[in-house]
């Protein structure tokens, strides 16, 4: 039987997890992306901002860039059977309310959609854009940064707390591309809520797959039927869906128990729930 290997310094250094350590990496991440759209500008030479070449260009190639730099973060930390592995920590049924209210509301959306109004390759783009938002996004926020700071040892109420509000904050380089403060300061509001909405999936499913899967579908469903809704009561209904949420997620924030209390082996495979207060 090999012996374990030892973890190099790198691996040291974001094993001990910590607030700072997920500030740190979700800014470097931001960074990151933000050069990556500029890298990718030159291809919109020609584009109609309303073709799918558009959605490709400044949204799906800056992400996946951004998910594949994120994937190797994980690997050269040895991170990704935890990520993506089982998740032990105890859940309470309540908890799948905030996964029905996102994915209600995505149903509704997409049902909504005037789908030959908006087009066939529009349509695929934005889903192969939306799968790609979900991976970086979760796997940042849900993944990395939930991991960074149950390493440091935080209640499972500030470890949603702290992934909520990085992954809001992310949004506010919105501004950076000529978006309004009130625009932008409604979606941090929306993005907060959602945040805890996908902390509270990954609980209850156990699987970072299943955030992320759910993420997938949501930022599609909004850009069409913003873009190509149909006049249809549903459409009205389904665009109550980010309220919907912003409620959801501010109210089961308060409601979040749990401690991950453990002894993390170099890969961070050996963890445990601990027995009290899981709400």
């Amino acid at each position: 039987m090999d012996a374990p290997r030892t973890p190099n310094r790198w691996q040291r250094f974001w094993g001990r997890g910590g607030w700072w350590r997920a500030i740190l990496l979700a800014v470097v991440y931001l960074v990151l992306y933000q050069a990556g759209s500029l890298l990718f500008a030159p291809l919109l030479e020609g584009l109609d901002v309303d073709s799918p070449g558009y959605i490709v260009v400044t949204v799906l190639l800056p992400v996946l860039l951004g998910s594949t730099l994120l994937l190797v973060f994980s690997g050269s930390l040895g991170w990704l059977g935890v990520l993506f592995g089982k998740h032990r920590l105890a859940a309470r049924g309540w908890m799948w309310i905030a996964v029905g209210a996102v994915l209600l509301f995505n149903v509704l959306r997409m049902m909504s959609v005037d789908y030959g109004a908006a087009g066939g390759a529009t349509v695929l783009a934005w889903l192969c854009a939306g799968l790609a938002i979900g991976l970086a996004e979760e796997l940042l926020t849900r993944g990395l940064v939930v991991q960074l700071m149950r390493r440091a040892g935080y209640r499972e109420f500030i470890v949603a707390l702290a992934s909520a509000t990085l992954f809001s904050l992310l949004h506010a380089s919105n501004l950076i591309s000529g978006q309004s403060v009130l625009v932008t300061g409604i979606q941090l509001l929306y993005t907060f809520a959602f945040g805890v909405c996908m902390y509270l999936t990954l609980r209850v499913t156990g699987r970072l797959i299943w955030p992320i899967l759910l993420h997938a579908t949501t930022d599609p469903s909004i850009f069409l039927l913003s873009a190509y809704p149909t006049a249809s009561p549903l459409s009205a209904i389904a665009g109550l869906g980010n309220f919907v949420v912003i409620a959801v997620g501010f109210i089961t924030l308060w409601c979040i128990r749990g401690q991950v209390t453990a002894e993390y082996g170099q890969f961070g495979a050996s963890r445990q729930a601990s027995g009290t207060s899981l709400m």
